[in-house]
């Protein structure tokens, strides 16, 4: 302080401003931050969940299969009953590898969960970026606030650097998170 009671020095004040912005693109990116973690979660879980659906879809055509081969092995069954159940058979896998109707077949549900992967993937692009912008800002204060203290006006110049990458890192995650690689 100077010239008095209640007198800030006009350099404070600008820096007391750039810490406010920094901090409001803080709030920021890290809203946007833990939107991408929930995303990526949530497409994760989704995207188990398909793959599971497909695996049990694998394992019941592989159970048809075999009891198909079985029942054509057995000494005592008529040959048209056996014909007739194999048939029946094929057409119902047929129907778990593709059912375009129901989005249930193999072939769907496999596009369903690299779908689901693709989201997840690009959530936790993001999420990284917002996470580095959102610890540029927070270096970005201290600096800034360190020359309020110490009155070296290059940690406010580089609060501000800090500050400008940190919006070039949300940016990134909003607009390209898949141009830069970091993670």
């Amino acid at each position: 302080m100077s010239g008095g009671h209640g007198a800030v020095d006009s350099s404070n004040k600008k820096v007391a401003l750039l810490i406010s912005v920094l901090a409001l693109f803080l709030a920021l990116g890290e809203t946007l931050a833990k939107s991408a973690q929930t995303d990526a979660l949530g497409a994760n879980v989704e995207s188990a969940n398909q793959w599971a659906y497909f695996q049990a879809r694998t394992i019941r055509g592989t159970v048809l299969k075999t009891a198909g081969e079985q029942i054509a092995l057995e000494p005592n069954a008529s040959p048209e009953a056996v014909k007739k159940q194999i048939e029946e058979w094929a057409k119902t896998m047929a129907r778990w590898d593709s059912d375009p109707a129901s989005g249930d077949g193999r072939k769907e549900l496999a596009a369903k969960a690299k779908a689901a992967e693709a989201k997840r993937d690009l959530s936790l692009a993001r999420y990284h970026h917002y996470e580095l912008g959102s610890a540029a800002f927070q270096i970005g204060i201290v600096l800034a606030s360190a020359q309020v203290i110490t009155g070296i006006a290059a940690l406010a110049f580089a609060g501000g650097a800090l500050g400008i990458a940190g919006i070039g890192m949300l940016a990134i995650g909003l607009f390209a998170p898949h141009a830069i690689h970091l993670f």
